[in-house]
């Protein structure tokens, strides 16, 4: 026992000397001083002793694991000292070398278009009206001459939620509102802008989608204050050479209508590929303020004329930007969203 004793002391402390890391001494700790521990095993076997030796061999075991405790301590403090000294090596901060960059986000193009037209707008004397995404089948329809089973409504695919709640097809319903509240006083210049929403899902058209919506009611208005309004629109946004044209059409809002045609940006009227051999680029819709409408919001159309437009904001930046696939804006590919 005495020779066991002495063996697995010198054991020990040259195995000590081999732990290079933290790791290594823990697994060597339970290999000594463990459950199953050679030292543990060794004093287990201490019913082997005769009793009269019992005393004798128990305290050199008691010695051996107070000093194989102390030697694994004073090997762990070394380690640790000697880790902290290289993780300090390796995590050191060269603070003369060049910061590292970090790219900037920028506004989408969407929103940069509707910040143009709003700027545009608010320059000519529009302010900027608001109404709610989810709107009621009165003012989405009914309000703008589209009673029920009215064949126009086939034209906007909707979101219903129930037989009178519908996720608004565009921003029309915000003239109707903002008539109501200020009726009678005159005049009214508006221009709504926000998200409408469509069962619509190709190249040119998204399910969900911008709108900006105006309105100009009071007496004496004309078709030729329109043409005036959106010619210097063009003109602000597509350059000073752009010229518009204005086409017979029709909503159910409007009486007469037109669809507004502006010059090629691409050919200047020439004709190419873009506008295909046309010169023109179709950008959106207006005509006078219907009877009814007016009527219903609060006006008499005996005593004033109105005249409104809505043109879709992705529409205006495709043309603006180059871009042939309304999808891209909503991808968050940022190889398109990042170019200038």
């Amino acid at each position: 026992m005495h020779e066991r004793i002495e063996k697995l002391r010198e054991t020990l402390a040259e195995d000590l000397k081999s732990a290079a890391d933290l790791k290594e001494l823990e697994a060597m700790r339970v290999r000594y001083l463990g459950k199953k521990g050679e030292v543990t095993l060794l004093m287990r076997k201490m019913g082997e002793v005769p009793a009269e030796e019992r005393p004798f061999f128990g305290k050199l075991l008691n010695e051996l694991k107070k000093s194989a405790e102390g030697l694994f301590d004073n090997r762990k403090a070394e380690l640790e000292s000697k880790d902290a000294a290289n993780r300090w090596e390796r995590e050191r901060i060269d603070v003369t070398l060049p910061g590292r960059s970090f790219s900037v986000g920028r506004k989408h193009p969407i929103t940069l278009v509707l910040e143009e037209i709003e700027e545009i707008f608010t320059c000519m004397g529009f302010k900027i009206a608001e109404g709610p995404d989810v709107e009621l089948d009165y003012y989405n329809f009914e309000a703008l001459n589209m009673p029920p089973e009215h064949p126009a409504r086939d034209m906007q695919d909707s979101f219903y939620i129930n037989p009178e709640v519908l996720l608004r097809t565009h921003t029309s319903p915000v003239e109707v509102r903002t008539m109501e509240a200020q009726a009678p006083e005159l005049p009214v210049r508006i221009i709504s802008p926000g998200k409408v929403y469509r069962r619509d899902d190709d190249v040119t058209h998204s399910p969900m989608f911008h709108q900006v919506e105006g309105l100009v009611v009071d007496r004496g208005i004309t078709f030729a204050d329109l043409k005036g309004t959106l010619l210097m629109f063009a003109r602000e946004m597509f350059g000073k050479d752009r010229e518009i044209r204005l086409r017979p059409s029709f909503f159910p809002f409007t009486e007469p209508s037109a669809e507004v045609d502006i010059s090629c940006i691409v050919c200047n009227g020439k004709g190419c590929r873009v506008c295909g051999g046309t010169g023109w680029l179709e950008i959106l819709g207006s005509g006078m303020s219907h009877p009814h409408v007016l009527r219903v919001s609060g006006y008499d159309p005996e005593e004033v004329t109105g005249y409104a437009f809505g043109m879709g904001v992705e529409r205006i930046a495709m043309l603006k930007y180059g871009i042939d696939d309304i999808r891209l804006f909503y991808t968050n590919d940022l190889r398109m969203l990042s170019q200038r």
